[in-house]
């Protein structure tokens, strides 16, 4: 089975956010894409399924340590490799997932995503945060993941976490920082030891919190955001009300022949 890794959220190999595909003509076992996924050992394997119509696929998203709900970069991934090796006159695609419909649009050389917003509520800090951190926030919020707002964007590249205590919190399935930019308008970096990804390069699904965030912070619909990880990688943003839309390129690392059987 053809297997590609693609940069996302990237301008040139690596940089972004790398994220396995695999395009097939049918599911396979949940097990074998467990295991597959397990065996790259990226933050996310993207498995798709052509369903009906030309554009309609179908998509799933496996970490290392498990199925999600939601990717926005293996998203991003995806739609790249269908449209070039694929589907190559396509420019819009609708993935059927366990977040509903996501709509992928072609724009020359950067994909738009369509996905959900995502609202957080302030939250409590605790003791255990703070140790886990290695500094205090100056806002705690949840949503589906936690979110902690730092003073400033160097405080958000230069924290070194535990990443073994942020495994250990009860609340959020991930843990994203995040601070107002020097030059764009906001930086963040996203953990998920939780599901044995210690820090996601560049994540799509922790702006689809951010952007309704900063969108009501800063004021503005349109944003340019900028995750600060060792790989780093630009988003494009925009919110509307109950749907976030994150644009970025993507770049082609490599591709290879799967031997399972």
């Amino acid at each position: 089975m053809k297997y590609y890794v693609v940069d996302a959220f990237a301008e040139k190999i690596f940089e972004g956010n790398p994220a396995g595909v695999c395009i097939m003509e049918d599911w396979l076992s949940e097990d074998m894409m467990q295991e597959i996924a397990s065996e790259n050992n990226l933050s996310e394997t993207a498995f798709a399924v052509k369903k009906g119509h030309k554009d309609h696929y179908h998509l799933r998203w496996f970490t290392p340590g498990g199925e999600i709900d939601l990717c926005g970069h293996a998203t991003l991934a995806t739609a790249y490799v269908i449209t070039n090796y694929y589907e190559k006159e396509l420019e819009k695609i609708r993935f059927q997932t366990k977040s509903g419909e996501l709509v992928v649009l072609k724009n020359s050389n950067l994909y738009e995503l369509d996905f959900p917003s995502i609202k957080v509520e302030e939250y409590t800090l605790t003791k255990q945060m703070v140790e886990a951190l290695g500094i205090k926030p100056i806002e705690t919020y949840i949503g589906r993941d936690l979110v902690f707002v730092l003073e400033k964007e160097e405080d958000v590249l230069n924290l070194s976490p535990d990443f073994a205590k942020l495994a250990l919190f009860p609340e959020g399935l991930a843990v994203f920082v995040t601070a107002e930019g020097n030059e764009v308008d906001f930086v963040s970096r996203a953990f998920w030891p939780k599901l044995q990804v210690n820090e996601d390069p560049v994540c799509g699904s922790a702006h689809c919190s951010l952007i309704p965030f900063w969108s009501k912070r800063l004021g503005k619909n349109d944003m340019i955001a900028r995750q600060l990880s060792k790989r780093g990688g630009t988003l494009y943003c925009k919110y509307n009300e109950d749907r976030v839309k994150i644009s970025g390129s993507a770049v082609l690392y490599l591709i290879a022949d799967l031997q399972l059987y």
